[in-house]
């Protein structure tokens, strides 16, 4: 977890590597589905333009199919997921049907700024429409007033691992390798 820019795409990838799990990106999903024109990613670009959440009946379905898939069984690294209490609540109805728990939450701190100028570089880079200044700020401010609550129920539950992040990927990543247990 943690704010647009903070870096979660990048590590996740890395950490779904490091403990042979499936990788299950709500963006990626997203994305594939806008640049394939489907109904579910026009539905979704919109949304994602201005800088919205996708609503959650359409990314709770996603998420249950695709925790269900066999990759998923065993490990899985969620990234972009839950974003909201509601989410939450569903992930757990979702986990326990499959008998399954989550073992941590990594919620990665950057300061504003720096999560800023991130994305405003990414957008140059990659050319993402979703990424201009306007609506970076606005996803901040979606993150602190929807996803940001999230990191307290995780908190109190025992499973939230605050990892810093700043600094390279390769410095990041090392922190969390450091913070998992072993």
């Amino acid at each position: 977890m943690g704010p647009p820019g903070a870096g979660k795409g990048t590590q996740a990838v890395a950490l779904a590597e490091r403990i042979g799990g499936a990788h299950i990106s709500t963006g990626d999903i997203f994305r594939a589905n806008v640049a394939q024109q489907t109904e579910l990613g026009q539905t979704a670009q919109r949304y994602m333009d201005a800088g919205e959440y996708v609503p959650d009946e359409v990314t709770n379905a996603m998420v249950a199919d695709r925790l269900a898939q066999d990759d998923a069984r065993e490990s899985f690294l969620l990234d972009g997921y839950p974003r909201t209490l509601d989410q939450v609540a569903k992930l757990d109805d979702i986990l326990g049907a499959l008998d399954s728990k989550l073992d941590g939450v990594i919620a990665l701190t950057v300061v504003e700024d720096e999560l800023i100028a991130r994305l405003l570089e990414r957008a140059k880079s990659s050319g993402r429409s979703d990424d201009t200044e306007d609506v970076i700020r606005h996803r901040q401010d979606v993150y602190r007033a929807e996803t940001e609550p999230l990191l307290a129920v995780y908190r109190d539950r025992g499973l939230l691992i605050e990892v810093d992040g700043m600094g390279t990927p390769e410095e990041v990543g090392r922190r969390i390798a450091d913070a998992l247990p072993s």
